[in-house]
């Protein structure tokens, strides 16, 4: 049995925050200040001094002495060392879910991604909605593998995994079609217990993101140094 203590209300400011910087509502080297977010939110400035220590701790914000905290830039070395590991989380997930189960155990996780993609064909799913749901295909995978040291740390992960998720949604029309055949080829990998073919199409999946987050951050930085 495993019991879940309520969140704290730092980390409520943290997701709250978190958030906005995930949908770029906050952008890199934008000032988040205490005293402002403690009176929009009309909670105390040690409440959110320890959600600003969360939020670096999930490398979304950077926190410097004199200055306070400031949105974190995403540069080419970040995302390569984030990628570099997630990729390899998720291998591991995958691996082991097709290791420690039998076929009827798979059918939560895949049915959640026949859900995911029955959204995407209704019509145009929002980005929070496809991310959130693609998340909630990986959810289903912590409860049968049942690892929770691999769950934390991919847990630890996923903000920032969102928010470039996000910044590729933002500049790649794309890519929800190319989300939907990443979940199809899940699902059938899945179904056939098929562990070589699953992690293939995880690692490509994400390196193609990878790819398009780091194209993205040169466009970006073009149009900076032409404006």
């Amino acid at each position: 049995m495993r019991f879940q203590a309520p969140e704290s209300l730092s980390e409520q400011i943290a997701q709250h925050l978190g958030q906005q910087i995930i949908v770029g509502q906050l952008r890199p080297g934008d000032r988040i200040q205490e005293l402002r977010i403690a009176g929009e939110l009309d909670v105390s400035r040690g409440s959110v001094r320890e959600a600003l220590l969360i939020l670096e701790r999930r490398y979304l914000i950077e926190i410097f002495p004199r200055k306070g905290a400031v949105v974190s830039q995403l540069t080419p070395q970040l995302v390569n060392s984030l990628y570099d590991i997630y990729i390899e989380l998720l291998g591991m997930l995958a691996r082991r879910l097709i290791e420690t189960t039998e076929g009827a155990d798979l059918v939560p996780l895949v049915e959640q991604v026949r859900k995911l993609d029955a959204m995407i064909e209704s019509g145009e799913p929002s980005r929070e909605s496809i991310i959130d749901n693609g998340f909630e295909v990986m959810r289903r995978a912590y409860h049968i593998v049942d690892n929770p040291f691999l769950e934390e740390t991919l847990e630890n992960f996923r903000p920032a995994i969102s928010r470039t998720y996000y910044l590729a949604m933002d500049h790649f029309r794309g890519e929800v079609a190319e989300t939907r055949r990443f979940f199809r080829s899940l699902a059938a990998a899945a179904t056939e217990r098929d562990s070589t073919a699953l992690v293939r199409s995880i690692q490509q999946f994400g390196e193609h993101q990878r790819a398009l987050v780091l194209k993205t951050l040169d466009m970006d930085n073009d149009a900076a140094r032409q404006g």
